[in-house]
């Protein structure tokens, strides 16, 4: 399964909240024009009534301009930056405008619409100077409200910017816990399909091998017949107690029902020779006798190469002489083969799908081994692995 991240699409709620911003911060800006008209009424000289007029309609279309102040905060901070230099009334639709830019666009785009407000509002107390305040107050004052006010817009980006993080964090570990726990479940699947071919796999090789040897010996004594059936009998028995053993692991807390490992290979030889498969083992490394301890993971390894390894003789090579060799030595590494002679007769079975070899490749690599299969010069087949032997 595959998951994407994706940005979160804003819902109904918040476009509603945002809108009522807008139009409080567009009630606010004419609200402070209005003052600043009504202070004016009184100012208007004869003749040049018209300028306030013209002011009080700048005012209205800058505090109405703001309904679109999320769409377009540079184009609008600018314009209405330019008209406050003209225009008293339209002065606190910049500043929202200004705080917009702040917060929505770069520091770049900030601080040139910034320049340009405090540039337009000298030249307005250039042209209409305040005389009841000295000049040089009036400018300190325009310049940190400015300063103010990109503070605070850039301080609101900020805090944004790290709740949006924080959301893409949250979501990326949400997947990334999806994900591991889909591997896990993946990885458990493949180590169920592994115990179960190698299990079931030599045992049920072991089956067809007495069962063949029972059809074909119709002829036989009644005794003989009577003890492969028997011996057919207690392997199915072996199979399904096997099988239950898999799934008990699987089941039971880690390390309660143990698997079968290095010391058990001397049966899986004694039950290959009463099959009819002539094996000789040759433990140079002495890890079956228990002599030398080996690590459980690689003597599991070693367990289900000897097994495989054998099945896969009873399938395509059945009565070949077999040798399992076993060599190494600790700190260094461990290498186990099962090699047998060139097959006397036809395959008893088609050629298998491979999946106990790849398996078994798996099983190395997981413990930092290599697995190699091949034909011998011989004619043969050999199947190799090496494992590390940590002390």
């Amino acid at each position: 399964m595959s998951r994407t991240t994706e940005p979160p699409r804003r819902t109904l709620r918040e476009a509603v909240d945002d809108r009522v911003v807008d139009a409080t911060l567009i009630g606010l800006a004419g609200a402070v024009g209005l003052i600043s008209v009504i202070s004016q009424v009184n100012d208007a000289v004869p003749g040049y009534a018209w300028i306030r007029y013209a002011d009080w309609a700048t005012g209205v279309l800058g505090a109405l301009a703001l309904w679109w102040r999320r769409r377009f905060p540079v184009v609008l901070g600018v314009v209405l930056a330019v008209a406050s230099a003209f225009s008293e009334t339209v002065a606190p639709a910049a500043i929202v405008a200004l705080f917009t830019v702040a917060v929505h666009r770069s520091t770049r785009a900030t601080v040139a619409v910034c320049a340009i407000s405090l540039a337009a509002l000298t030249g307005y107390q250039l042209q209409w100077p305040e005389t009841a305040v000295p000049p040089m107050t009036v400018f300190v004052i325009i310049g940190l409200g400015n300063l103010a006010i990109v503070a605070w817009g850039l301080s609101v980006r900020s805090r944004r910017a790290l709740v949006a993080a924080l959301r893409e964090r949250a979501a990326a570990a949400e997947v990334e816990a999806l994900l591991r726990t889909e591997h896990a479940a993946r990885e458990a699947r493949e180590a169920l399909a592994r115990e179960m071919h190698d299990v079931l796999g030599h045992r049920l090789s072991l089956l067809s091998v007495h069962a063949g040897a029972l059809a074909y010996s119709r002829d036989a004594p009644a005794e003989d017949r009577a003890r492969a059936a028997e011996v057919v009998r207690e392997n199915a028995h072996r199979a399904l107690q096997d099988l239950r053993e898999v799934i008990g692991v699987l089941r039971a807390p880690v390390g309660e029902l143990p698997l079968p490992g290095v010391e058990n290979i001397p049966e899986l030889i004694d039950e290959a020779r009463q099959a009819g498969t002539p094996v000789e083992l040759r433990d140079e490394a002495g890890v079956t006798t228990e002599d030398r301890h080996l690590p459980e993971t690689q003597g599991r390894t070693l367990y289900r190469l000897v097994q495989e390894g054998l099945t896969n003789v009873r399938k395509h090579a059945p009565g070949t002489p077999v040798v399992v060799r076993v060599t190494g030595r600790p700190d260094d590494q461990v290498t186990a083969e099962v090699v047998n002679a060139p097959p006397t007769g036809p395959s008893s079975r088609p050629d298998g799908s491979g999946t106990g070899l790849r398996g078994l490749g798996e099983r190395a690599r997981l413990v930092g081994g290599q697995l190699d299969h091949g034909p011998t010069d011989s004619g043969g087949w050999r199947v190799r692995l090496r494992l590390p032997w940590p002390s």
